[in-house]
């Protein structure tokens, strides 16, 4: 018999998330089930029914959570000029696809869902999310313009991209992937995206 613990409802629902972010990057998304990830967190399956709804739907919360730049990231940002900004925004994302590395890759590469129009969307928005973090990150004011918008986008492809050549093709090491990513961004800060006249 499985012992449960008496957690409040956000830490026992940070707890399921975290199981399910584990279990569905180490298994494609048919061999998980949710008696799986309540046995993992140790709760009653209804529990994550009730938390998350169908397996589907923790699976896009999991994709979600693993592909979205979160705000505090932003907040976390030193106020130095752009090269230092851009430098700790890289820095942050080196850091979160290393430490959940079997995770992010799987949600990237939408662990054997690739095709649905639900997950497909999830990591849409996820990009759409990225990039205008991309854009604030430099302290590109106005971020309305949709070809700024698509440049950023473009940026973000060209980071998961990288990140994939280091974690799953060991082709690269994390300093070099830092250095292309950086010197790109810089490079596009200061020579492709438009500039407010002065």
């Amino acid at each position: 018999m499985i012992r449960r613990r008496r957690l409040e409802p956000d830490a026992r629902r940070e707890q399921i998330m975290s199981v399910a972010v584990r279990l569905f990057g180490e298994r494609p998304y048919a061999e998980v089930s949710t008696t799986d990830v309540a046995r993992g967190a140790g709760v009653a399956r209804g529990l994550v029914n009730h938390y998350f709804g169908t397996k589907k739907e923790l699976y896009l919360e999991v994709v979600r959570v693993m592909l979205t730049v979160p705000e505090v990231a932003l907040e976390r940002l030193p106020t130095g000029g752009p090269a230092e900004r851009v430098d700790a925004i890289v820095t942050w994302f080196l850091d979160v696809v290393s430490r959940h590395s079997t995770s992010w890759l799987a949600a990237i590469t939408a662990g054997g869902m690739a095709g649905d129009s639900d997950v497909d969307q999830v990591i849409a928005e996820a990009i759409d999310v990225a990039a205008d973090s991309v854009l604030a990150a430099v302290g590109v004011p106005d971020r309305s313009d949709e070809a700024l918008r698509g440049m950023a986008r473009a940026y973000v492809g060209m980071c998961t991209y990288t990140a994939r050549e280091w974690l799953q093709r060991d082709a690269l090491t994390r300093a070099q992937v830092h250095t292309l990513l950086t010197t790109t961004l810089l490079a596009m800060v200061e020579k492709v995206f438009p500039h407010p006249a002065a």
